[in-house]
């Protein structure tokens, strides 16, 4: 085992790894920036060292400043987080050319998911349904019309590299087409460095289910049910739950045994999500992550599992301790994003938190690194806070969250607790009867 892991990293995520290290005899170096040099992981940490200014490119997306701090600090393995650093093939090449483990999968199997003409290749080859569409990257708009006329529209034309919404175009019509690709060439060269772009069927009304799995040195790979993160704001997750309300239990060990076996078979190291669109009784696979989800508390809430000691523990050569028939659920999770925003217009809210406390009770989790006199900085993602509630029953579940987002004070900046509550005010969402188009309708006062 481990005796002193690095978190590459920042904010509650870092503060997640940090407890689950010490819980396992495992001492921590936190890195940080000089914005986050009073941040509770690095309260916390039993070493801590600072790589950079306020910038992210110049702190924590500084591989050699990273690298240097695992090596002073003779840490002998890293764990990445998610965001930042965690997709980056080269950063777990060089941190394994330093004699540094890394947690997470191998750099193959990261560059590989990483391009998303690759990823649906390789999943459809394992027997991961996908989306009808392209069979690789576009290059020439014939091809692409070809592709739109044999699938039909309407279609949706993708960056091959990337995510969070850049780069896609939904294109209703044939006359779209050529200013769609020419768009997202264009914005995916600029966002990316990649002009590459495929085609997919768009569907008008899906859910956006993805399932937690986790695999060891020796093929041996479960999953852990499915998330629902159907609610989302430009491509942007706000709310998650599990198990999904529209997945009945012989569909979840369908596909979790369909997803399970694939990257058993693919030599899968570590946790790892694989995302699906949901329409009509059917998956198609769209990309897979390679870390650990924000959204994973859910899964860990229904299960009893902790994802982040299992990635350590698979990461150091241990077998999983889990088998699939070990797996149990329980109840209902639901996870609601804290960001220090603006709950209507959205507008980032840095700045000092003047008071603040967690809700507490039973099955109230609370993942955060926020603390009254913490001064919030307006350089990184605007995500203070997780609020991760479970009860017996998804109605169970929903008023226990209700009465743990009254209770919950954040003061100083603006937080989109309030948006939270309108939602679960909401008929349709307390039905769970909604898509990936629901909430940006429901904001828009449509729903």
């Amino acid at each position: 085992m481990f005796k002193k892991v690095l978190i590459a990293n920042r904010g509650e995520i870092a503060l997640r790894i940090h407890r689950a290290c010490h819980e396992m005899g495992i001492k921590t170096v936190a890195i940080h920036s000089t914005a986050d040099a009073d941040a509770m992981h690095v309260r916390l940490a039993d070493e801590s060292v600072c790589i950079g200014p306020p910038s992210s490119t110049d702190s924590y997306l500084n591989i050699p400043a990273i690298i240097s701090a695992a090596e002073i600090t003779g840490a002998d393995a890293v764990h990445p987080g998610y965001g930042f650093l965690s997709e980056n093939a080269r950063f777990a090449e060089i941190v394994e050319e330093h004699g540094i483990a890394f947690i997470g999968p191998s750099p193959e199997h990261i560059r590989m998911m990483g391009d998303k003409i690759t990823a649906k290749e390789t999943v459809k080859k394992l027997g991961i349904p996908v989306v009808p569409g392209s069979d690789g990257g576009i290059t020439e708009d014939e091809e692409a019309y070809k592709v739109c006329s044999e699938i039909g529209y309407p279609v949706i034309v993708k960056a091959a590299s990337g995510g969070g919404g850049r780069g896609m175009k939904v294109v209703n019509t044939e006359e779209e087409l050529s200013g769609a690709l020419t768009a997202c060439r264009t914005e995916a060269k600029a966002a990316f460095g990649d002009d590459a772009v495929y085609i997919e069927k768009y569907l008008g009304k899906p859910r956006h289910i993805e399932f937690q799995i986790i695999g060891d040195k020796y093929g041996n790979c479960i999953h852990l049910g499915e998330r629902d993160c159907s609610l989302q704001r430009r491509h942007q997750k706000v709310l998650e739950e599990a198990p999904s309300p529209a997945i009945d239990e012989q569909t979840r060990m369908r596909m979790g045994g369909i997803v399970s076996k694939a990257m058993g078979d693919f030599g899968y190291l570590g946790a790892g999500t694989i995302e699906f669109l949901y329409e009509d009784g059917e998956f198609y696979f769209i990309e897979m992550n390679t870390r650990l989800q924000v959204e994973h508390p859910v899964t860990e809430m229904i299960t009893g599992i902790d994802l982040v000691r299992e990635q350590i523990r698979v990461a150091s050569g241990k077998k999983l301790y889990y088998t699939q028939d070990m797996v149990r659920f329980f109840g209902h999770a639901i996870e609601c994003r804290i960001n220090a925003e603006h709950p209507e217009t959205f507008m980032p809210s840095p700045g000092t938190v003047t008071q603040y406390h967690t809700p507490g009770g039973l099955n109230v989790r609370c993942d955060s690194a926020v603390y009254a006199g913490y001064k919030i900085p307006p350089y990184y993602d605007s995500m203070i806070a997780k609020l991760i509630v479970s009860g017996f029953s998804r109605s169970g579940c929903m008023l226990r969250l209700r009465r743990s987002l009254e209770e919950y004070v954040i003061d100083g900046v603006t937080t989109t607790i309030p948006l939270h509550l309108r939602l679960m005010e909401n008929e349709d969402f307390q039905n769970g009867d909604y898509d990936i188009h629901w909430l940006e309708a429901f904001l828009a006062g449509d729903k």
